[in-house]
């Protein structure tokens, strides 16, 4: 019985060195040649082509290689195993670098000064305190629960809002369409690190941004999209940039990726743009965490971060 690389978007012969060095002893297929999909009993995999692991009769689990999971529940043809999320501190740590990163960027207003320089121009502007600027995390899960901290350290105001209730610390946290209303109203910077779910399909749309703040220090608020781009509406970030409602936007992830080269994202003056890669998988750290769950599986124990296909998480 065999393991299948199934990858589309990502270097393929990375993953397939590191396999075999990580697992000599375990042989493995790679998509598109299959070439015995009998044999094939886990599934390692980043955006499959649909109806690949139908073919697969003796398929038992199925492994993401990246935070999300959506990439494999859209998958209509889906067999119906377990599906398992990858959840590493490298993850986390690479999310964390990069929310922390652009919020950041806008908060210094870098790229005020980057005009400033490619005019030849010295000059200063006014920046507020950290302490001043109030951050909003939407996703309470670990990747930004671990932001949010981050953030908070740095002495920004941190407010977090999940689907379900949670409790933290040093966090404020809101919850379910209750809360969301409140939290909008005070937040400058909105951080979006929700799963793609059908409860979260288009969240971040034109209604959504109007109940941002309007009086923090950027004056306009600020988007920053590291979850998928299943949440947000790509014509509605537009349209709110167009109208004053947005001020500004850090994307990494789209309706469609790769981003089309017609897109107007691309020439935007206030959008940054960032090739899905704020918390990119590295294939030693991501199989040797697959390998460890296999391992736990084949002597009979209880695998972590199994995905509840209902939530979608």
């Amino acid at each position: 019985m065999s393991l299948a690389l199934l990858i589309n978007d990502w270097d393929v012969a990375a993953w397939q060195k590191s396999l075999a060095q990580l697992a000599p002893d375990r042989a493995f297929q790679t998509a598109p040649d299959i070439t015995c999909p009998e044999d094939v009993r886990y599934a390692l995999s980043w955006k499959p082509t649909p109806g690949q692991m139908a073919q697969m009769p003796n398929l038992e689990i199925v492994f993401s290689l990246g935070a999300g999971v959506d990439h494999i529940f859209g998958d209509n043809q889906l067999p119906n195993v377990p599906v398992v999320r990858v959840i590493d501190p490298d993850l986390s740590v690479r999310m964390s670098e990069y929310i922390v990163l652009h919020v950041l960027i806008h908060h210094r207003k870098q790229r005020v000064y980057d005009a400033f320089q490619a005019d030849g121009k010295w000059k200063e502007i006014s920046q507020a305190a950290a302490s001043a600027m109030r951050v909003g995390v939407m996703g309470l899960g670990i990747l930004g629960i671990d932001a949010a901290l981050k953030l908070k350290n740095l002495g920004f105001q941190v407010n977090g809002w999940s689907r379900t209730a949670k409790n933290l610390d040093e966090i404020n946290c809101y919850s379910d369409a209750d809360g969301l209303e409140e939290f909008l109203n005070q937040t400058d910077i909105l951080v979006c690190l929700l799963p793609h779910t059908p409860a979260t399909d288009g969240i971040l749309n034109f209604k959504l941004f109007e109940k941002l703040s309007h009086d923090g220090p950027l004056g306009k608020p600020v988007l920053i999209n590291a979850g998928r781009g299943g949440l947000q509406r790509e014509a509605d970030i537009l349209s709110a940039l167009e109208n004053g409602v947005l001020g500004a936007a850090t994307l990494d992830v789209f309706e469609t990726e790769p981003l089309e080269a017609s897109s107007p994202f691309w020439t935007h003056p206030d959008i940054t743009i960032t090739p899905h890669n704020a918390s990119a998988s590295d294939p030693d750290t991501i199989l040797k965490n697959v390998l460890r769950q296999i391992e736990i599986f084949e002597a009979g124990g209880t695998m972590a971060n199994i995905v509840d296909p209902v939530q979608g998480y």
